[in-house]
């Protein structure tokens, strides 16, 4: 039996391998003794079992007075036998506990996406996995699987992750990432099934269009989860500091401080490689980003991506650009249909505004976007934003005009 202990600040880990029975349990206990009596200094404590092949009762009074003393406390990576016990003793009922991940490749599987956190395969006709970027944490994974699951009981035909696991490194020099797995019957991406059935564009610019508005009518309760728009995207540009000065960064955060306050539930990367065609329905995929806030912030990100993408259209979005355009341009019209040509006029310039923040915002998903897509963002920010600044902040002053009421 081997006991292992770190520290990182704050934050403790205890590693047991081997069987934690009658025998070795004294031993673990004469280690973890020193932790006990700096229980101040400890912020978390994670005992991690990955290695732990059988566990008796004098090892679960160990976990137990470890649960008692120390908040936060949880148990990873139970293998099967170790979980196993600890469901039926009803351990897994009063501390957090975890499951061994099981470890899945993607090699030979079909890309079908590529996002600022992730890739996404499919892995059979049925699944397909998300794999995160390297340095993701698992506390960024759970972050996504809640405000999937906030956001399919307030109404949304949302993708659920049924499993957690980790992904082999497709190359040498790799590091092993987090997946999620989700389950999607015959399901393609919009893009896919738009680029298939290019008759269909004006049928999927109406399905994308409402899909925004379907999730635009939902209000977002005041005890959600699901994070502010306006606090994550200030986040965002104040995280992407390195790349612009100080000016820069003032100019992006005024645009979004001019922002009017809603409570509508926002998806944030509602690019068409994101919504899934499913039995000639549409459904959400990729939550990470899922918020509450004003209809017009989403809007931008989507314009964003659809008509003014920094990078490689196809590969990102998975269409042509010209027919990509034509289906945004085709859901923004049904999107704003019914409204006095003048106030969509207005809606449309103020979706333009907001979408050139996220030009650049996004480049704080990531820390290891390739130099030369940085550089190009760089370049594009004094045509885009310092030149058209006095306009920008003309069409800011109107976004008052849109009300949540009407």
């Amino acid at each position: 039996m081997t006991t292992n202990i770190k520290t990182n600040n704050g934050e403790v880990t205890i590693s047991f391998e081997g069987r934690l029975d009658t025998v070795t349990s004294a031993e673990a206990s004469a280690k973890i003794g020193p932790i006990l009596d700096k229980a101040s200094e400890v912020e978390s404590l994670i005992c991690d079992v990955a290695r732990l092949d059988y566990i008796s009762s004098s090892g679960l009074r160990i976990l137990l007075s470890l649960a008692k003393r120390f908040k936060p406390f949880r148990v990873t990576n139970a293998q099967p036998q170790v979980y196993q016990v600890l469901e039926t003793t009803g351990f897994t009922k009063i501390m957090t506990v975890e499951r061994a991940m099981r470890v899945m490749s993607v090699a030979g599987c079909r890309l079908i996406g590529i996002g600022g956190v992730g890739t996404v395969y499919r892995l059979d006709g049925d699944t397909i996995i998300k794999v995160f970027r390297e340095g993701t944490t698992m506390d960024e994974v759970r972050q996504e699987i809640t405000l999937s699951k906030e956001a399919f009981v307030l109404g949304m035909p949302t993708a659920i992750s049924f499993d957690v696991v980790k992904v082999e490194p497709l190359k040498e020099g790799d590091a092993e990432c987090y997946g999620l797995v989700y389950e999607l019957l015959k399901a393609s991406t919009l893009s896919t099934y738009v680029k298939q059935h290019p008759k269909e564009l004006d049928a999927c610019a109406k399905k994308y269009a409402e899909l925004f508005r379907d999730m635009h009518s939902i209000k977002v309760p005041a005890n959600s989860n699901i994070p502010s728009a306006i606090e994550r995207e200030c986040q965002q540009i104040e995280h992407i500091r390195r790349y612009f000065p100080q000016e820069s960064i003032d100019m992006m955060l005024s645009i979004i401080r001019s922002i009017p306050a809603g409570n509508r539930l926002l998806h944030l990367d509602l690019q068409t490689k994101n919504a899934m065609m499913q039995a000639g329905e549409l459904m959400l995929i990729d939550m990470g980003e899922v918020s509450y806030g004003h209809p017009m912030l989403d809007l931008g990100h989507a314009y964003s991506s659809m008509v003014s993408l920094i990078g490689d259209y196809e590969k990102i979005i998975g269409m042509p650009r010209e027919l990509g355009q034509r289906l945004w341009n085709k859901a923004i019209d049904y999107y704003l249909e019914g409204l006095p040509s003048e106030t969509i006029k207005e809606r449309k310039a103020q979706i333009e505004v907001l979408s050139c923040i996220r030009n650049f915002s996004w480049l704080s998903l990531s820390d290891s976007f390739p130099e030369e897509v940085v550089q190009e963002c760089k370049a594009q920010f004094d045509q885009r934003i310092a030149q058209r600044y006095d306009y920008i902040m003309d069409v800011c002053k109107t976004f008052a005009n849109w009300t949540l009421d009407d």
